[in-house]
């Protein structure tokens, strides 16, 4: 081949990329968001995160579906599954322990299906949509210790995007005063009660439940004690 004829080579293969890549943009754009979907429930949404409950249901057909932001998350409940990809390649995993948490990065495009049979459990779990806005860079200027880590508290993942922590509040155990200095949104594994006292000074005696969720901004501060049994959370600290 002369070096005339290579270089219409190359000229014509990122010609007929260049007529390709349009299309493969536009097919991964037509791919819907993980959520919502059958099975799942939205439980809070604001400017940094949305919050689902996700349910993975026997018999439930689901869609290819593309996950556009990075995820945080929580299995609060083994079920078996099979995920497909794009590909065609089915991949059921193996068996797990709860809680256990997860997260994954945006832009994976597949399906997730439920592939037990009637009265086998289903996965259940709470997944977390980080979306792209950024903190502001302001300092918390308090002398209080931060929220986590704490003592107790177990560092169980950590990435450039969070880190989580898995915590037990003990009934009659102190009270403590602590500083969220980061945006965090803490899940409920294990229920029990804790009271809650504000900055304003006014307590409020919490039941928490599993699946519960809920988001502390960062700035807050909390006087926090267990009062009853020994719930425990998994907090997902935002970065």
């Amino acid at each position: 081949m002369t070096r005339c004829s290579r270089a219409f080579a190359v000229v014509a293969a990122l010609a007929a990329l260049a007529s390709v890549a349009p299309r493969l943009i536009a097919q991964a754009d037509e791919y819907p968001h993980a959520f919502p979907r059958k099975g799942v429930t939205q439980i809070l949404d604001n400017a940094r995160v949305t919050v689902w409950e996700v349910n993975w249901i026997h018999g439930v057909p689901q869609p290819v579906h593309r996950h556009k932001y990075d995820m945080a998350g929580v299995y609060l409940r083994y079920g078996a599954i099979t995920v497909t990809g794009l590909d065609g390649t089915a991949n059921s995993g193996a068996e797990f322990a709860v809680p256990r948490p997860y997260f994954q990065v945006k832009g994976i495009t597949h399906r997730e299906e439920a592939h037990g049979k009637p009265g086998d459990p289903e996965r259940l779990a709470i997944m977390i949509d980080l979306k792209d806005a950024v903190t502001d860079m302001m300092v918390i200027d308090d002398p209080e210790p931060s929220a986590y880590p704490r003592e107790g508290a177990k560092n169980v993942l950590e990435n450039p995007r969070i880190r989580m922590w898995d915590y037990t509040y003990t009934a009659g155990g102190p009270a403590v005063k602590r500083v969220y200095r980061s945006d965090v949104v803490e899940v409920v594994v294990t229920g029990g009660t804790v009271k809650v006292t504000g900055y304003d000074g006014k307590a409020d005696t919490r039941t928490l439940a599993p699946k519960q969720a809920r988001y502390i901004a960062r700035g807050t501060a909390l006087t926090e004690q267990g009062v009853s049994g020994s719930p425990r959370v998994i907090a997902v600290e935002l970065k």
